[in-house]
């Protein structure tokens, strides 16, 4: 099998082709350059994808007896990760940027352009299994990617191998210290890997300006002001700078993000809780399901499990009724199902709350909702 293997820089990536040389196949190395101004993508552990990153990834291949190549996918990064994270959060949702990177960078661009050329597969280190077709949850639960992996099609899937899904991270870092692979010590990446100072609301700052709103509790009162709504998300305690404590002193939380009359609610952490998610644009790694199911869901890359019966209305749209309430669910994020390890399909959060009224109403006259403005 001839297969390309994305290498990021990073330990994962490179016991992943490691492991796709072991079994005999046909491997390119490719790093993907993302920036065009690549030296500032990383700080220590912080943000990936820099010049240090592509040098560790040719070292790698070099050691490992594969060509390797850099393409340049900074204009598509830009267009469909970066510039679609601030528009997400200027219209008041919480997007994850390594979802929509695997979806449209890893396995529409990068994934084209292999099968143009020739090649069987991608072989990414991704935390995640595939068996016949179906996605699981990786062996290692505390690494598990697979609902950063939910958004992908069948069709993508069948030409994507993770070699990792059966590996722990400690079994992964010890195969590279044998394969005597520089990066078996490299820091994980955290946080937005262009974002490599952790700074995003500075980041969005930059990019959207200074957009002075109110912040107004649950009654529609105003209990202080902000600089624009993309500095919030919901769920968010920290940087309210609220003038007026609770009643009972008890800490204020985001509700809801009122892009269109500029408006941030808050509430107590009890508002937070959330018992019914609507979806949308719904994708399907198992066979479509013909009626309403039960599942597991989980509504962020980390955490937020609950099990919950799915359903759909007229247009199609999916709701899940949690079987435990959910704080700080937030529209922009996706809403993965799972059949014990195995992911049925995924669908992008739009809002929450059966029959609660639309955002754009004044806060006094609902309960306050996850919207997108």
């Amino acid at each position: 099998m001839r297969v390309l293997a994305a290498m990021s820089g990073g330990v994962d990536s490179a016991v992943a082709a490691a492991r796709a040389v072991a079994a005999g196949w046909d491997v390119t190395g490719v790093h993907l350059a993302l920036s065009r101004q690549p030296a500032t993508l990383r700080t220590g552990s912080r943000g990936c994808c820099s010049l240090e990153d592509s040098h560790d990834a040719r070292r790698t291949a070099d050691i490992l007896g594969i060509p390797f190549y850099v393409w340049d996918f900074a204009e598509r990064f830009q267009a469909d990760v970066i510039d679609n994270f601030v528009s997400e959060y200027e219209a008041g949702r919480t997007p994850n940027p390594c979802l929509r990177c695997n979806e449209q960078i890893k396995f529409s661009a990068l994934l084209d352009r292999a099968l143009a050329l020739g090649f069987d597969a991608v072989v990414t280190g991704h935390h995640a299994r595939l068996s016949d077709g179906q996605l699981y949850r990786s062996v290692d639960s505390a690494k598990d990617q697979s609902y950063v992996l939910a958004v992908l099609t069948r069709e993508q899937l069948a030409h994507a191998v993770f070699p990792l899904g059966d590996s722990t991270k400690d079994q992964v870092r010890a195969e590279a210290a044998e394969l005597g692979l520089a990066v078996a010590t490299k820091p994980d990446s955290h946080d937005i890997c262009f974002i490599a100072d952790g700074d995003t609301q500075g980041f969005l700052a930059r990019r959207l300006g200074e957009r002075p709103g109110t912040i107004v509790d649950t009654d529609g009162a105003v209990l202080g002001e902000h600089a624009g709504t993309h500095r919030f998300t919901v769920g968010q305690r920290k940087g309210l700078n609220l003038t007026i404590p609770s009643a009972t002193g008890e800490p204020r939380y985001v509700l809801s993000i009122q892009p269109k009359s500029n408006t941030v609610v808050v509430g107590s952490a009890a508002d937070l809780a959330v018992e019914e998610v609507h979806g949308d644009r719904p994708v399907w790694i198992a066979d479509p399901p013909a009626a309403a199911f039960d599942c597991q869901v989980q509504l962020r890359a980390h955490g937020m499990v609950s099990a919950a019966r799915i359903s759909f209305d007229a247009g199609g749209r999916l709701r899940a009724e949690l079987r435990q309430s959910q704080r700080g669910v937030a529209a922009g994020q996706a809403l993965v199902m799972y059949g014990g390890d195995r992911v049925l399909g995924s669908a992008t959060i739009v809002d929450t709350g059966g029959g609660r009224p639309a955002a754009d109403q004044p806060p006094a006259a609902r309960r306050p909702a996850v919207s997108t403005g």
